[in-house]
């Protein structure tokens, strides 16, 4: 039975037939009219059709997306992601077949008219395209490599992850020409829903061609990293973001992790305490030395990573296992107690030694908060730091040695690795090429495109950056001879309690010339700016601020010393002159315990 829409189109066309007999001189125009309007009527029921089949292949999508999800009841349900991928590519593949040929051609190409017919031919093109090009490729992989694992006692087949690099690539390199053929749609037609189909299908590639540039480069690096031809030996380091640093938290325990054949194990265990005064040969450059040099990185070791820069921290860590132990490190990693959360929420609860449970709901508050009133001695609160690593490293080793709680445990891991709250770096130049292009390689980017950045490191040795709340808003302005006029209003809000606090977390140790109250605290509060930014004015609660400038990686970095006290909101604002661009600023983003919230508005092109 047609639809409404099929039979009202049917109807108007026998109409016109029946007027047209009547009418023999006009027949040529009619036949024209008739072929037009026939046009119309294929294009309106394929168009229906169409949406249809895309719309069915976006659930199947949608329930893949559900079942990967850690923690999913669904993901352990019958019907695995090929599957999915298979079904939506075929529904895909028949909407590209149904707006294709002469009537949509010619619509398409039909002046003023033409704009939704294009945006719909291209974006059934390019979902048929994203569908057999990267999703399929994707998911074969994905099974391959988990038929290989369990063949492996449960491991993952590094061999087969290597093979599947060529695929992989080709999939990465498929999205983004989907991508930018979909920027290249007509944005604005007249058709509004049209419009917001295909900005949904913009959104949707923005979240797929990273995920698909992460898994080329994990296949590529992945085999060499996890010891497929020779053993490697990483640092892995705990921050604590109570205690804010440049790349996220103090640096706290330590362990050190071996892989062998895509076998992970831990050696050992250690808190700052081992590492506290241990010197790192190793010389970050003249620039380096200008900026931090005060804070002696190299040879404190909880100054370590003032810097935001991930791999200058990562280098002083390997020199400074180096020279306390002898031996080379191919790498390190550092995550927070965030990230082990999010990898807790798919591979369960850790146990420690007195019955209690680490769980993803309570390991920031046990580890930043609750800590420092139950263990008010110091080498009891480091040991307990260490149970708490050791235990949620044995229940993360064992889901990844599980076949049926892996692909929960890598999602989970994906998910931390792209927030930046897993920051990975290796000590092998041709690895860490690739890992530098992506967040988890935690780098300072150099060069002209536009950037912001908000960092602060504690600088009263308090652990109240648990109660820290972030706040940037950027704005571009007009555009002058000089540049665009950009203003950055960072609020910094000190949300720690007024009493029960313990001694350890509000005790000041910078020693202020200053009367304070327990819970003030003191930070270094810094903006990175784009490359060849200017400073114009910059005022703390709308007085006039002096600040220090210096330079990092060609961001020039506008620094103040800023007290923060108990309850209080301080407002830095920033007027800079900018080199003209329109685009948005690429955002360096400080994972603290509180999330940083942005605002950036989209600029405007300036006038030639």
């Amino acid at each position: 039975m047609p639809r409404p829409e099929q039979g009202f189109a049917l109807r108007n066309a026998a109409r016109a037939g029946r007027w047209c007999r009547r009418r023999p001189a006009l027949a040529a125009t009619c036949a024209a009219a008739g072929l037009i309007l026939a046009g119309a009527v294929w294009i309106v029921v394929t168009g229906v059709l169409a949406r249809h089949e895309l719309l069915a292949a976006q659930r199947n999508l949608e329930s893949l997306r559900h079942r990967a999800a850690p923690g999913s009841p669904a993901g352990r349900a019958a019907g695995g992601p090929e599957d999915a991928v298979r079904e939506a590519a075929a529904r895909a593949a028949a909407a590209h077949r149904l707006t294709t040929g002469p009537a949509w051609y010619a619509a398409a190409h039909t002046p003023l008219l033409g704009g939704p017919v294009r945006t719909v031919r291209g974006a059934a093109e390019a979902a048929d395209r994203l569908a057999r090009d990267v999703l399929s490729p994707l998911a074969d992989t994905a099974g391959e490599l988990v038929a290989g694992a369990g063949a492996d006692g449960g491991h993952l087949d590094l061999s087969a992850l290597r093979r599947a690099a060529p695929a992989l690539h080709e999939a990465s390199r498929s999205a983004s020409d989907v991508r930018t053929d979909v920027a290249g749609l007509p944005r604005s037609t007249w058709l509004p829903a049209v419009d917001r189909a295909r900005a949904r299908l913009a959104e949707q590639l923005e979240r797929v061609v990273p995920a698909t540039v992460e898994a080329a480069t994990a296949a590529r690096v992945m085999p060499s990293m996890l010891g497929e031809k020779s053993p490697r030996r990483y640092l892995v380091v705990f921050e604590n973001t109570a205690e804010a640093r440049g790349t996220g938290g103090l640096p706290g325990a330590f362990a050190i992790l071996t892989a062998d054949r895509g076998h992970l194990g831990f050696e050992r265990f250690g808190n700052d305490s081992e590492l506290g005064k241990v010197r790192a040969s190793v010389d970050l450059g003249a620039e380096y030395k200008a900026m931090y040099g005060r804070h002696a990185p190299t040879g404190v070791w909880v100054n370590s990573n003032v810097s935001p820069h991930f791999p200058h921290a990562a280098r002083i860590w390997s020199a400074m296992w180096r020279e306390h132990s002898g031996q080379e490190l191919d790498g390190a990693f550092a995550l927070d107690p965030s990230a082990l959360a999010g990898l807790l929420t798919a591979a369960g609860p850790a146990r420690l030694p007195d019955g209690s449970a680490v769980t993803a709901a309570n390991v920031v508050d046990l580890t930043e908060r609750t800590s420092y009133a139950a263990f008010p001695d110091t080498a009891e609160r480091k040991a307990y730091f260490l149970d708490v690593a050791r235990a949620t490293s044995q229940v993360l080793l064992g889901s990844a040695d599980d076949p049926a709680r892996r692909s929960a445990l890598f999602a989970a891991l994906r998910g931390q690795l792209r927030e930046g709250r897993v920051k990975v770096w290796s000590a092998h130049p041709a690895e860490q090429r690739e890992l530098a292009s992506h967040p988890f390689g935690g780098v300072l980017p150099d060069g002209p495109a536009p950037f912001a950045g908000l960092v602060v490191n504690n600088a009263a040795g308090t652990k109240l950056d648990y109660y820290l709340d972030r706040r940037m808003d950027w704005k571009a302005g007009r555009c002058t001879a000089g540049g665009r006029e950009v203003t950055v209003t960072a609020a910094l809000t000190n949300g720690a309690p007024g009493s029960g606090l313990p001694g350890y977390v509000t005790q000041r140790v910078d020693h202020p010339p200053y009367r304070t109250r327990p819970g003030d605290n003191r930070l270094l509060v810094s903006y990175y700016a784009t490359e060849g930014t200017r400073l114009a004015k910059a005022t703390v609660d709308g007085r006039p601020a002096m600040l220090n400038q210096m330079v990092e990686r060609g961001h020039p970095v506008y620094t103040v010393d800023m007290e923060l006290p108990r309850g209080a909101t301080r407002t830095l604002v920033l007027k800079l002159v900018e080199r003209p661009s329109d685009r948005l600023p690429l955002l360096l983003n400080q994972q603290l315990v509180q999330p940083l919230k942005v605002t950036a508005r989209q600029p405007r092109p300036c006038e030639d």
